[in-house]
């Protein structure tokens, strides 16, 4: 991640969750970001076949209502901090059997932002005290969020 994507992730935990984030923690936001995001898109894809299609639309992403409000939550947030252009840079993802619409690849920076926003409130459910959350706190973030999506 760029130098200037750092302060900016920094700053996005820091609004979001009330948490200091280090560079150490880049190589793991960036894989929880990418393999939350293929794991909507990988049930999005479904959907679309199950519909026979062979593009992906909006309507396919599995968007939960507690996944949509950090959305909204991020685009409020984000308006001081400019992360999109960092999160669409992280969100690359391996080649699906389907295409995408273009309306999903214009979402996927902001669903990105949405994911960041529940993983720095999931953070402080796991430790309310915590201001900078180690390997055990990101290890259990994300099995949470593999249950869940």
């Amino acid at each position: 991640m760029p130098i200037m994507g750092v302060s900016k992730f920094e700053r996005l935990f820091r609004a979001a969750g009330s948490l200091d984030v280090d560079r150490d923690d880049i190589k793991r936001y960036g894989d929880f970001v990418n393999q939350k995001l293929h794991d909507l898109l990988l049930i999005a894809q479904a959907t679309a076949k199950a519909n026979s299609r062979d593009v992906i639309q909006s309507s396919d992403l599995p968007i939960t209502k507690g996944l949509q409000e950090s959305i909204h939550n991020f685009t409020k947030l984000d308006q001081e901090i400019e992360t999109q252009p960092i999160l669409a840079y992280l969100a690359t993802r391996p080649p699906l059997d389907l295409a995408l619409s273009e309306e999903v690849q214009e979402r996927l920076p902001v669903i990105a932002g949405g994911l960041s926003v529940a993983l720095a409130r999931t953070f402080k459910i796991i430790d309310p005290h915590r201001r900078n959350p180690g390997a055990q706190e990101w290890e259990r973030a994300f099995q949470i969020f593999d249950l869940l999506l």
